[in-house]
């Protein structure tokens, strides 16, 4: 049966939560007021990717869409720090894209050795031991652990490939690869054989290689989805060098002149900078050709573009080592292959102040609850002067004091805000 090719998936990741930090106080025989001795929170685990070579396909995302780290542990008395969470690391193919789901944007291109830190777990939370000042010597609140990152990210994987194989299916671009690596693609005569991409390391005399990749089919239309050449177009935007394989036999009764040009128009459509990377022009089946003129029309047709032409038989293993060598010879005259620059700049984060607080009183201690009033929480530094007067600010400005005011607070009264305490004054 064969293995389905999955070369784009996308998935959601979460980085963990960091710890809460601890209010605890010493207590010790003989040791009277103790003070404040409660941990901090422990560190959320990040999201790493990391490179697995052994991986050829996006197959494992279409199972599993969801991945979270660990989350870090809770700070604990006797300034007890909180174990970190577990990191969790997501492999992928070598070649892959991480795009940002909503814009688009590239966020890492994974070409390379060393893990990415996709979403970084959230910072653990101070003990009430950080709060401690000569008038406060008794803090009863603690800071809250700080979310992780978290992103729907689209995996898009571009085949790492020196040489791409292009031409219409049938006409022989898996004989040819065959031919010359130990690669074992799928050969039928019949078209679309190869539903995914094929790799295979090509050895030139002197010991120098090279990967090439037989890419699925293109046909006319595949720039703009038609038959399987649009899936897999994307392979070929990092090959340095394309080696368009064209059917000269006559036995299927096509024209290779208009092979040749219809799929340089389909490379040209989907992106021009592909139309322009260097092209050798393969002559295949030369062996069964039926018809000589047929083979001199493309040769004239092919010189006009300025491209060199090999006539070759690929199943009779007839002018492949010459090609092989010109191959070689023309990639140590190209760039390095192509490597993806980020375009994702991380947004600051903004804290939607509109929707209401849940407050609710009961003897004196009023409670309030809101999911952006932890996240505000969670941002300041009660330690510092301006961000406590920072505080005050923002919950002055959100008309949570008014509110209270209209339902009797009273100067003295107990205000609780997840683990956050302090008596009312107006």
């Amino acid at each position: 049966m064969a293995t389905s090719f999955v070369d784009k998936a996308r998935i959601t990741v979460k980085a963990g939560k960091g710890g809460n930090g601890a209010v605890a106080f010493h207590r010790e025989k003989y040791i009277a007021a103790g003070g404040p001795d409660g941990g901090d929170g422990g560190r959320g685990g990040d999201i790493i990717v990391q490179v697995d070579d052994h991986m050829s396909t996006l197959m494992d995302f279409r199972y599993k869409r969801k991945y979270v780290a660990g989350d870090g542990g809770d700070g604990q008395g006797a300034r007890r720090s909180g174990k970190d969470g577990q990191s969790l690391t997501i492999r992928v193919p070598r070649g892959t894209l991480i795009r940002d789901a909503e814009t688009n944007e590239i966020i890492h291109d994974m070409s390379g050795e060393e893990p990415f830190v996709l979403c970084k777990g959230g910072r653990g939370g101070w003990g009430n031991c950080h709060f401690a000042t000569p008038t406060r010597q008794a803090p009863r609140f603690a800071k809250a652990g700080m979310p992780g990152e978290s992103h729907d990210v689209v995996l898009e994987l571009k085949l790492l490939a020196d040489v791409g194989l292009v031409g219409f299916p049938n006409v022989g671009k898996s004989t040819l690869l065959s031919v010359v690596s130990k690669a074992h693609p799928k050969i039928a005569n019949y078209h679309f054989t190869t539903l995914f991409p094929n790799l295979g390391v090509v050895f030139v005399d002197g010991g120098e290689s090279f990967v090439m990749a037989d890419i699925p089919g293109i046909i006319e239309g595949a720039s703009e989805g038609a038959g399987l050449g649009h899936d897999f177009l994307r392979h070929i935007d990092r090959c340095r060098l394309l080696v368009h394989v064209v059917d000269v036999s006559g036995s299927e009764g096509r024209d290779p002149v208009a092979d040749f040009e219809a799929i340089n128009e389909e490379l040209q459509q989907y992106s021009a900078d592909l139309a322009q990377r260097p092209q050798i022009v393969v002559a295949n089946k030369q062996d069964i050709m039926m018809d000589e003129t047929l083979l001199q029309r493309l040769r004239k047709r092919v010189e006009q573009e300025g491209y060199p032409l090999f006539v070759i038989s690929a199943a009779a293993h007839q002018g492949t080592r010459e090609l092989v060598q010109t191959i070689a010879a023309k990639l140590q005259t190209l760039p390095p292959m192509q490597t993806y620059e980020a375009e994702y700049v991380k947004r600051p984060e903004v804290i939607d102040m509109s929707s209401p607080l849940d407050i609710h009183v009961e003897n004196h201690v009023w409670t309030v609850e809101g999911p952006w009033l932890e996240r505000l929480i969670a941002n300041v530094n009660f330690g510092d002067y301006e961000s406590r007067m920072y505080f005050d600010k923002q919950l002055r400005a959100s008309g949570l004091f008014e509110r209270m005011e209209e339902m009797g607070v009273q100067d003295g009264d107990l205000v609780s805000m997840y683990g956050l305490e302090f008596e009312y004054q107006r």
